[in-house]
């Protein structure tokens, strides 16, 4: 009796936890083919990359903005272009499908996305915690991230319309660039579809 009242609903339940967890298989996941994705519509986000050092953080960046599908991407400065192996070791061809462009220095990118609603993702004073940061509805929204070591240039952090920053708690207070660019793309293509 105890057996049937107890061992065998932990058991049944066992098992269909087992059973509804399994891995997802890469035919099931439905994905895109770099045709379909370049037709299909993409979230009102750009990014632009302020003199990358890492050609890993640049695949990185264009692995997370090609599942977030952003709009395109602004390689500026010294950030390395496709296609380069190291590029694409961690872009796995996401450099293939997001659309970018390559511009000499990140000043020359934001000038052609005047009017949209650009925003630096620094450690500054007068920063917005990330949580707080308003989408407007009505513009595109542009998420510059700067250099691994010196951050995004003050002259950049000048023509911006607010700078986000990531609260944390550690001893650290530095992400890498490209997990810095995940949470807040992440973030960020959330409120994008709240507003839709």
């Amino acid at each position: 009796m105890w057996f049937a009242s107890t061992v065998l609903p932990l058991y049944s339940r066992f098992l269909a936890r087992k059973i509804l967890t399994r891995k997802v298989k890469n035919e099931e996941l439905n994905r895109l083919t770099v045709e379909k994705y370049r037709k299909v519509s993409k979230s009102p986000l750009i990014v632009v990359l302020d003199n990358i050092r890492s050609m890993h953080n640049v695949g990185a960046i264009f692995r997370t903005s090609d599942a977030f599908r952003v709009e395109k991407i602004y390689l500026c400065g010294i950030t390395a272009t496709p296609p380069h192996r190291d590029i694409r070791k961690t872009a796995l061809g996401a450099e293939e499908s997001v659309d970018w462009e390559y511009c000499s220095n990140t000043a020359e990118a934001l000038k052609k996305l005047q009017g949209n609603h650009i925003c630096a993702l620094e450690q500054a004073v007068g920063s917005i915690p990330l949580r707080d940061v308003q989408v407007p509805s009505d513009k595109k929204f542009v998420l510059v991230v700067g250099n691994e070591v010196d951050g995004v240039d003050q002259k950049v952090l000048d023509f911006c319309n607010e700078i986000i920053e990531i609260p944390q708690f550690g001893t650290k207070h530095s992400f890498n660039v490209s997990v810095s660019a995940g949470i807040t793309l992440w973030e960020i293509f959330n409120k994008v579809n709240e507003n839709q």
